[in-house]
Formats: C-alpha cells, sequence, structure tokens
C-alpha cells in the first residue's frame, strides 16, 4: 500500500529549572504520560490529499446520544488536481479558525473548484458560510437528496445562492489528474449523505460511515491510540438503526481497492483499511440471538408491574398469542437497569407489546427508558400495543400508544386497561387480547415506509 510519510510530533520535554517531580519529594507518581503537539498545518494522507480539519478532546456527549469520553474530530480534506482544488467537508463552527489556519497552508481560495459536503450535518457544515464568502466561485456539490436541507441549513436566497450540482452514485468531478467519484448512500446516518472516491489514490472519503469518536492529534489509525471500542460503540448507537442502508452502502463500497478511508470522525483508517470494511459488513448483517423461533413470526412483551396486576395480564395475553397461532413468544419483565437487552429483543422480533401500571398519571420510568432507546434499532415494519392495569386514572396505556406511533409503528388493535389486579373475567379480556394481536400479525400486510428527507 502506498503510504505518504507523516511527521511525527516529538514529546515535549521538560526545561531545566522545572518544579521538583512528586518522586523526589518521597511520593510515588506513575510514568509520565507522553503527550504529541497538535499539527498546526495540514497533513497530508495520500498523494495530493491533505488533512485539514480539527480536533475536539473536550467533547463529552455528541448529539445528546453518545458518551465521548476520548473526544472527537471534524475531519476535512483537501484533493489538489492539475486544475483545480476540492475541499471535501468542513468543520464545527466553532473551530472554523482552525480549519481555515491548515486550508490556507495547501491551498489559495482562488484555486478552490468544489467543495464536496458527504453530510450536511453542522459539526461538518459549520465552516462552510466563510468558506463560501472566501470562495464564492467554489461550486457546491451534494447528493440528490441534500438540496432541501442545504436550504434549511443555508438560508440564502437572492444572488447570495451558490452555484449547486447534486450527485448520484457514478457522476464524477474532474480535477486534472484527480477524479473524484459519488457514492449515493444515503441514510448513513442522514438522508442526504454520501461517499467520494478518489480512484487515483485508493481513497474513499466516507462521511460518518466508518467513523468514531476519538481524538488524538497523531490522526491515524496505526499510530494513535486504541480506539476499536470507540469504532464499535459509533455503529451501536448512530448506524444500528440503518443496518439496512448500511448493507446496500457496503454493495457499492466492497469491490473498491481501497488504501485509505478517510471519515469525517476519529481516526483516517491505513492499516488494512479492508478490516473496517469487513467489520461493518459483521456488525450490519449480525442479529441478536433472541429467545424466539427463527422459523415463526417473534412477539415480544415486555412490562413493569408495580403490584402484580400488570404482571397477571401480561401472562395472560402471552397465553392467548399462544393458542394455536404459530407465533414465537417471548415474556421479559423490565427492571431498573440498562434496557439494551430489551432493545436486542424488539429488533429481532415482529411485534413489540408494552405494558405498564399508571403511576402518578403516567408510565413507569421503566417504560420510557425502553421507548427512548428505540432509536438504536430500525422498527420498520414492527407492529405494536399497549396495555396495563391501574388504580385511578389510567393515563399509561394511551400515552404509551401515543409514543409508539411517534415511532411510525402501527398499532392494529386497541390498548387493553384493567382496574388494579385482574380477576378470571378480566384474565379472559386478556386472552382474547393476545388472539386479536395474533390475527393481526398473521394478517398484516407490510408496513408504510416514511422517507425522512420528504419531512419538510
Amino acid at each position: 500500500m502506498h503510504r505518504v510519510p507523516t511527521s511525527r510530533p516529538a514529546a515535549s520535554v521538560a526545561g531545566a529549572h522545572a518544579a521538583p517531580s512528586r518522586s523526589a519529594l518521597g511520593v510515588d507518581e506513575p510514568p509520565p504520560r507522553r503527550v504529541a503537539e497538535e499539527p498546526c498545518g495540514a497533513v497530508a494522507v495520500a498523494p495530493g490529499v491533505h488533512w485539514v480539519g480539527a480536533l475536539d478532546p473536550g467533547l463529552r456527549c455528541f448529539d445528546l446520544i453518545l458518551n465521548t469520553g476520548s473526544g472527537t474530530t471534524y475531519n476535512s480534506f483537501v484533493v489538489r488536481g492539475e486544475s483545480g482544488v476540492a475541499v471535501i467537508d468542513t468543520v464545527k463552527a466553532e473551530f472554523a479558525d482552525d480549519f481555515f489556519r491548515r486550508l490556507e497552508t495547501v491551498a489559495r481560495y482562488e484555486e478552490i473548484r468544489v467543495i464536496v459536503l458527504n453530510h450536511l450535518e453542522p459539526d461538518h457544515t459549520g465552516a462552510l458560510p466563510e468558506l463560501m464568502r472566501r470562495a464564492p466561485q467554489a461550486e457546491l456539490c451534494i447528493s440528490k437528496r441534500a438540496p432541501a436541507l442545504l436550504n434549511a441549513l443555508l438560508k440564502v436566497s437572492g444572488d447570495r445562492v451558490p452555484a449547486i450540482r447534486t450527485l448520484d452514485t457514478g457522476d464524477t468531478i474532474d480535477l486534472g489528474g484527480q477524479t473524484l467519484q459519488c457514492l449515493h448512500t444515503p441514510f448513513l446516518h442522514w438522508p442526504d449523505t454520501q461517499c467520494t472516491w478518489l480512484a487515483e489514490a485508493g481513497v474513499l472519503f466516507s462521511g460518518d460511515i466508518f467513523g468514531s469518536h476519538h481524538c488524538d492529534e497523531r490522526l491515524f489509525d496505526d499510530v494513535c491510540g486504541e480506539f476499536h471500542c470507540a469504532f464499535d460503540d459509533y455503529f451501536a448507537h448512530i448506524m444500528r438503526p440503518f443496518k439496512r442502508h448500511v448493507r446496500a452502502a457496503l454493495e457499492l463500497i466492497e469491490p473498491l481497492p481501497i488504501a485509505l478511508i478517510a471519515p469525517t470522525h476519529g481516526p483516517i483508517l491505513r492499516e488494512r483499511p479492508q478490516v473496517y470494511v469487513q467489520r461493518y459488513r459483521e456488525l450490519a448483517t449480525t442479529r441478536p440471538i433472541p429467545p424466539l423461533d427463527p422459523d415463526q413470526p417473534g412477539l415480544v412483551i415486555l412490562y413493569a408491574s408495580a403490584h402484580g396486576g400488570t404482571a397477571r395480564m401480561a401472562a395472560a395475553i402471552r397465553d392467548g398469542l399462544e393458542e394455536g397461532s404459530g407465533i414465537s413468544v417471548v415474556l421479559h419483565e423490565l427492571g431498573c437497569g440498562d434496557p439494551r437487552d430489551a432493545v436486542d429483543l424488539i429488533e429481532c422480533a415482529d411485534v413489540l407489546v408494552i405494558g405498564s401500571p399508571t403511576i402518578n398519571g403516567d408510565a413507569a420510568k421503566a417504560i420510557w427508558d425502553l421507548l427512548a432507546s428505540l432509536s438504536l434499532i430500525d422498527l420498520n415494519g414492527k407492529l405494536a400495543a399497549a396495555f396495563g392495569s391501574y388504580g385511578w386514572s389510567g393515563e399509561a396505556v394511551r400515552l404509551i400508544e401515543e409514543r409508539l406511533r411517534g415511532l411510525k409503528l402501527r398499532v392494529p388493535v386497541p390498548g387493553l386497561r384493567q382496574k388494579l389486579i385482574p380477576n378470571e373475567a378480566e384474565l379472559v379480556e386478556c386472552r382474547a387480547f393476545g388472539r386479536a394481536l395474533a390475527n393481526a400479525l398473521n394478517g398484516a400486510g407490510a408496513g408504510s415506509v416514511i422517507d425522512f428527507a420528504d419531512l419538510q
């Protein structure tokens, strides 16, 4: 594999008049941690390609969904050809000064012919308005799904509207000896996302796919610290809901002779990049192993029960479902802990049934924690229902149903409420509720598909 040598920053050395160490004072201390200096200028990553991004070591939470104990990077790249320069993605607005300082070390603004935006999320387009001001001649190249999002992002009109070119798989940008080719890869993890392939250098500018939230000033995977847990964690929180879209993207990516993957977050992947592609194939294909029969439709009943009423309802609903329906059923009581095991069950099931008592006019906290975790998986085509016992008001079932519909789940059977501990006649109703769910599942058609790019 061709690799451009990069300079390795030297470790800082204490001056001759440094304060005495703790060990000199008779106190044990660990060996000093090596701290490398942040690169001030652009960093070469391949022939004609430089990193001009920004480091954010202090970030501790990304998009309110993922802890980032190692911070992150906002990776932007410059590609130089014989007839011009392309900038691929920018950085978060707070780090625009770092981006422009590095960009100016490898290109003049008047040389920039195109600005390729693989993804329009603000952490990759924060510096875009100022870059457009400095390079007004540059054409914005975005995916065919991106124009509406770009308009919402820039909110420009009249003579301020930039020249825009929309791209689809196979479309190319000729920079003279350097050819950028678009790969349309929507929903990784926004509707607008695309990857850009530089054939001459074997570089895949992958956008968010193959990224990780790990900040190391040494930039490259083979010299920076351990980040493979961050790589998998990034997939679990960002890409897992879009596994089928990941698999579709891999059909375009896997045949490429990739020498280097340049994602928008985390280390640049130059050491056996195909290993990371293979890992994505594993993560996007492997499903959790559930206690469900793979040869039957699967239904999971998840419930919380304060005094046993909702638990008795759940068991009777299961009995009704299993009355000759040919449905594999799992009954699972939620505790007060991590809902991830339940999320794995839901990913493998065709029907989700949620049960909760009403507590102070609301569903139990464990139920809301579970529902908040469902953004981690693809719910497309699944059915859902709600049930629960109550003392005097009974709002929980209605609130759960509203949330299930808000998650775009189909709720074909009206929720079931019963007061306090159900008697035998009420348990008969629960079994009938289970049979109704079985009928809905056995006769259910394909769910409607909502394209979030069309939600204006």
